[in-house]
């Protein structure tokens, strides 16, 4: 088993409240307006940053639900802050004012996601399932541009808006954002009736070679997440090219590996059970009756996802498991077993010798 110390802590990702003003069909959290009973207390919750400090000074996502909606977000941001954590939010931006976007300023969030999933209303309210939500987002990203306030946008790939990625992605460059995610579908929550939605594994490795080949021609930082072939693939096209590039310094792709559940991040959930991630739904600790920190160093779960050799199908075969590892919700999904191969591989193991070290 690997050593993980405190300091390979690098993201949290904590759900403050499950309820939404939306009502997106590929929800992880199948969000609705709520309310939700047993939702951490202010008090708890300014603890538990206490704890995820005393780990490490990770990037900490407020998310939900809509954590706009959570009574206190600004306070707890400012907490937050005040110990030295990189705090940010991950908002749909509908109910963004110019009120509320000086308040995200001025309590210290460095950065706001907002997820558009089309390049214009049409597609995108057809996938938010609510008129105007396109609308409203675009709005809500003027005030915090106005404001002065980092943002990136994030999008949710499926077959209903694959063809769609390159004029969202010229969407964004106009919108003048930071950065630009795509997150592959993980067909869990309300998403789990969009398991005909998922691309294929083929046209998944030719739109990460796509992403590939665009990272360097736009002004932005492009980032594939819930992909974790990506890492792979950037070794792959590197080799290709000839060059010898040190991934520990090679962009934001190199302080990062593939899947990072239960390794480099984790998820809270609005009643604090921790989980590797926020599509692999097994309880790895509860934060009600125990430490993050506790958590973080002796989860089960996380033990067994920090030791590769417990891998199994071709990803514990593959030269890349160590920089890629799969998507270990979506082999959860598909097998109930999460050490199981990713289902969304098309790479045959072995072909190459691939450089393993993240």
């Amino acid at each position: 088993m690997e050593k993980h110390d405190k300091n390979q802590l690098r993201l949290v990702a904590w759900e403050l409240t499950r309820s939404c003003n939306l009502n997106c069909v590929h929800c992880r959290a199948s969000s609705e307006r709520g309310p939700y009973p047993g939702e951490l207390s202010g008090e708890k919750c300014r603890e538990i940053l206490d704890q995820i400090a005393s780990v490490g000074k990770p990037i900490v996502i407020l998310t939900g639900g809509e954590p706009l909606l959570r009574e206190g977000i600004f306070g707890l941001a400012e907490y937050g802050t005040g110990l030295g954590l990189r705090m940010v939010m991950a908002t749909n931006a509908t109910t963004v004012t110019p009120e509320i976007a000086e308040r995200i300023k001025s309590c210290g969030i460095q950065r706001v996601s907002i997820s558009l999933d089309g390049h214009d209303s049409k597609s995108h309210d057809t996938f938010r399932k609510v008129p105007g939500a396109f609308k409203r987002s675009l709005e809500g990203i003027d005030f915090l541009k106005k404001a002065g306030v980092e943002f990136q946008i994030n999008t949710t790939v499926t077959r209903h808006n694959v063809e769609q990625i390159p004029a969202i992605l010229d969407k964004v460059v106009e919108l003048g954002a930071s950065a630009h995610h795509l997150f592959l579908l993980v067909p869990t929550g309300r998403a789990k009736e969009m398991v005909n939605q998922e691309i294929d594994a083929r046209k998944y490795e030719e739109l990460l070679r796509w992403f590939y080949r665009v990272h360097r021609e736009v002004p932005l930082h492009l980032k594939a997440t819930c992909a974790p072939h990506y890492h792979r693939i950037l070794r792959q096209e590197a080799h290709k090219a000839g060059r010898k590039v040190d991934f520990k310094t090679y962009g934001l792709d190199a302080v990062t590996r593939g899947c990072l559940g239960g390794i480099g991040f984790c998820f809270i959930s609005y009643e604090g059970i921790v989980q590797p991630c926020g599509y692999l739904e097994v309880n790895s600790g509860d934060l009600r009756k125990e430490s993050f920190s506790k958590v973080w160093r002796d989860s089960p779960v996380f033990r067994k996802l920090r030791d590769f050799a417990s891998y199994r199908g071709k990803c514990g075969r593959c030269e890349y498991l160590r920089v890629c590892g799969g998507c270990r919700a979506r082999a959860f999904e598909a097998t109930g077993d999460y050490l199981e191969e990713e289902p969304l591989c098309m790479y045959v193991p072995g072909k190459k010798t691939a450089t393993n070290s993240p």
